[in-house]
């Protein structure tokens, strides 16, 4: 393998090791997709993305997880347009568009915050989840699959210690890629407070998860809970040792996920 640039961008946090890593690898025509699985193994984050030229859009980007190709994922889309950017990859500019698995999507930044818009969801009652005692779960589609559900308050919400076994086959069971829980927040920093879990992926938590938070988001939308606001900061980390800021924006119906992003590793993979 030839000697790719590579960059890990730490996503939803301007402080380094405070947020969700993403492993970028740059300029990646030459790999086919059995290379960047592996890849992806190795680097052994949630997630692992490869940025290519695209004749539809700014760039083209896909997404792996240790096991699988994702269509979408929200901390690896601002992630890897934050690479973009630095590494000279594309021109900064305030609004551009990245290909995927799940369509053409808008981005745009923002005083060096990066937004993307979520792909349209899809929304399902889904059966209870099991030893997770959260109100009306629902599953919602916007590329990946969240079940998503209301916890009573933050500290049951922090409290929580899943079954991962059994949480990863009821997941697999309802087509879910894994569970977001949310509660109100009981500080100051943010309206509310995340967790999410897909050990079904490899991922047993996920410490800041872009696409649950979308998926949040549409879930408030559409139920009409009390928690809904057309922005808001959601926060998200802490049990996994991070302190990450999700910015969320709702303008009819689309769904804007943003952040900050800082650089921790710049350099290149390959021999």
């Amino acid at each position: 393998m030839a000697s790719l640039r590579f960059k890990q961008v730490d996503v939803f946090t301007k402080v380094p090791f405070q947020g969700n890593p993403v492993a970028v690898v740059i300029g990646a025509e030459g790999l086919d997709t059995g290379a960047m699985q592996r890849i992806a193994n190795w680097t052994n984050l949630s997630e692992t993305t490869f940025l290519l030229k695209s004749a539809v859009a700014d760039y083209k980007l896909r997404i792996f997880t240790p096991r699988m190709e994702l269509p979408f994922a929200g901390h690896p889309t601002i992630g890897s347009a934050y690479a973009a950017f630095e590494s000279g990859f594309i021109a900064r500019k305030g609004k551009f568009t990245q290909e995927c698995g799940a369509g053409v999507l808008d981005l745009l930044t923002e005083e060096g915050r990066i937004f993307v818009k979520g792909p349209a969801g899809q929304i399902e009652p889904v059966e209870p989840i099991p030893g997770i005692d959260a109100v009306a779960p629902r599953n919602v589609h916007i590329g990946p699959v969240w079940t998503v559900a209301e916890m009573r308050d933050a500290r049951a919400l922090a409290a929580l210690r899943p079954d991962m076994g059994r949480l990863a086959d009821w997941t697999n069971k309802v087509g879910a890629g894994g569970v977001t829980l949310f509660a109100p927040s009981d500080d100051c920093v943010a309206e509310i407070q995340v967790r999410s879990f897909a050990p079904a992926h490899g991922i047993p938590e996920d410490p800041v998860c872009g696409s649950g938070n979308i998926s949040v988001a549409a879930y408030l939308r559409h139920t009409g809970n009390p928690l809904f606001r057309s922005s808001y900061v959601a926060r998200q980390g802490a049990q996994c040792g991070r302190d990450g800021r999700v910015f969320m924006r709702v303008e009819g119906e689309a769904i804007w996920l943003g952040g900050d992003a800082v650089t921790c590793v710049d350099g290149t993979i390959g021999a």
